[in-house]
């Protein structure tokens, strides 16, 4: 069997550099589009001031982008190394899309890039608003292929099982890319991205206007913010809706968990707004309830009823032993492939083939398990259910913080009495780490809530490793979190220097500490 420990550092080692690399993301992509909106009303009005706006925001967007490529690009090669099984598996598959995106979307993004920053004085205004529309549409490019991929690990579609070759193979490409769920993730996380370069535009600008520097600067850049942020936020919020009906559908473990649902309750379900799980005694303590929500946001409908941990460990035992089953099958297949009858057999089993080699982390012969080893594995198909429970309530709780600032912003920037509503602009300034906290959040629920698969029903996390000592992934985990490290510390200081300095970087004269040199020269003479 292979080592726990290796399993637990291998899997460390994928999520903090995941973890790191998504801090960089999500601004690379909010603020690609915020471009296009600055630019384009640059284009519309004639005003230098979005040029300037474009230009400051643009290099803020440069310097966090050539970050997220540092901190990504290690993580494809961590499917070869830290996860060759997985990789020989189901990289017929998972490879195809990434493929693309590094084919298609990387050069796409990387080309306009350099164009956006050196083409201001060898363009016309159109054609450089035409390059930074293709650099934001390159760089959502790359967050779609690459949730595509994710998305067919959290519902495997368009492949079948060859058990001749003992591995995963694409039927239909279509439907791996036109998945329901690459389509909901693909547009919550983008959404969620742009809500944080609203967010990151509004807090700086807020900053400005606090320290009452360059104010129609920030004045300006802080409407598009509130205004771009508002729309996003509630896509945002739809379209986590329609992530939530796609888990409670095809995810029932992860949505238990979440909600902390301990028994089957008659529909519709009531949603838990707050309480205190308790693992032990399978029971949620001090619940605030809303009667019917959950089930009508779970199953949109009344009739519907949404099972319980208890009830969907009862049904993942029956699968277990079921899958024990399909491996018995199977290995009589390999040995007699042109038998009808084991073969009909197999198609019958085959959907519980995943749930038998879960038995494979306590036993290399599931067939001689025991009901001990049965109940635990049953017991490892529901994720944690604190980390679920509040993992998903601080996430949501600082989306519907975020939604009620981009409101107050927008009200008060549209009565142009923003300048005098410090109290709103500490607040904006204090929320900045708001939408990171969501994303990373997010993310926890989505892949820790999806264990014991890596592949979901289909390949457990324990058998997707690669055959490495422990101490060598301790030591590229270190290396990792270490290089890492470094890098969020540099991408903090240019990132801060660049904000202190404010827009007088560009050397147009118009700026604040522009202006005061201007001043002080004067005063010398």
């Amino acid at each position: 069997m292979i080592s726990a420990e290796l399993v637990d550092l291998s899997r460390w080692q994928f999520a903090l550099t995941s973890m790191y690399h998504f801090i960089f993301v999500p601004l690379t992509l909010g603020l690609s589009f915020m471009l296009v909106v600055m630019e384009a009303c640059y284009l519309v009005t004639g005003r230098e001031v979005y040029k300037d706006m474009t230009k400051f925001w643009g290099k803020l967007f440069g310097v966090n982008f050539a970050l997220g490529v540092a901190t990504g690009i290690t993580m494809e090669f961590q499917f070869g190394t830290n996860w060759a099984y997985y990789s020989h598996y189901v990289g017929d598959i998972f490879g195809a899309p990434l493929a693309i995106e590094g084919l298609m979307a990387f050069f796409l993004e990387s080309t306009f890039i350099g164009l956006f920053f050196f083409g201001w004085n060898r363009m016309k205004k159109g054609t450089h608003l035409i390059v930074t529309i293709l650099m934001a549409l390159g760089s959502n490019l790359s967050a779609l292929w690459i949730l595509i991929a994710n998305a067919w690990m959290q519902y495997p579609t368009g492949s079948e099982f060859n058990f001749e070759t003992m591995r995963m193979e694409m039927t239909n490409f279509f439907d791996v890319i036109l998945s329901p769920w690459a389509q909901a993730k693909f547009g919550h996380t983008i959404a969620a991205g742009y809500v944080t370069g609203a967010l990151f535009v509004l807090s700086i600008s807020a900053y400005y206007l606090l320290k009452g520097r360059d104010i129609e600067f920030a004045k300006r850049s802080f409407r598009v913010a509130a205004a771009f942020g508002l729309v996003v936020s509630v896509f945002t919020i739809h379209l986590g809706d329609e992530s939530g009906y796609l888990v409670a559908k095809d995810q029932p473990a992860k949505m238990a968990a979440m909600e902390a649902t301990w028994e089957t309750h008659p529909a519709p379900a009531p949603m838990t707004i707050f309480g205190f799980p308790d693992e032990k005694a399978q029971a949620t303590h001090y619940k605030l309830e809303i009667p019917w929500l959950y089930g009508i946001i779970a199953t949109r409908s009344l009739d519907t009823p949404i099972p319980g941990i208890k009830e969907l460990t009862a049904q993942n035992t029956a699968r277990i032993e079921n899958g024990i089953k399909a491996l018995e099958t199977l290995s009589a297949l390999r040995r007699d492939p042109t038998n009808e009858i084991l073969r009909a057999r197999f198609a019958e089993q085959q959907a519980d083939l995943g749930y038998g080699m879960l038995l494979r982390k306590y036993t290399n012969e599931p067939s001689r398990a025991t009901p001990e080893m049965i109940a635990q594995a049953a017991q490892d198909t529901i994720p944690n259910v604190n980390m679920m429970f509040w993992s998903f309530r601080i996430m949501v709780g600082c989306g519907v913080a975020l939604l009620l600032v981009f409101i107050l912003s927008l009200y008060y920037s549209a009565k142009d009495l923003i300048v005098t509503k410090r109290g709103l602009l500490k607040l904006t300034f204090l929320a900045l780490p708001l939408p990171w906290i969501a994303c990373e959040l997010g993310w926890l629920v989505a892949e820790y809530g999806r264990q014991p698969w890596s592949i979901y029903e289909v390949l457990p996390t324990h058998l997707s490793t690669s055959t490495l000592s422990a101490s060598s992934v301790m030591g590229s985990l270190i290396g990792f979190v270490l290089l890492y490290s470094v890098l969020l510390i540099v991408e903090m200081w240019l990132m801060t220097r660049l904000i202190k300095t404010g827009p007088s970087f560009l050397g147009t004269g118009r700026y604040f500490f522009e202006r005061n040199q201007t001043v002080n020269k004067g005063e010398t003479k």
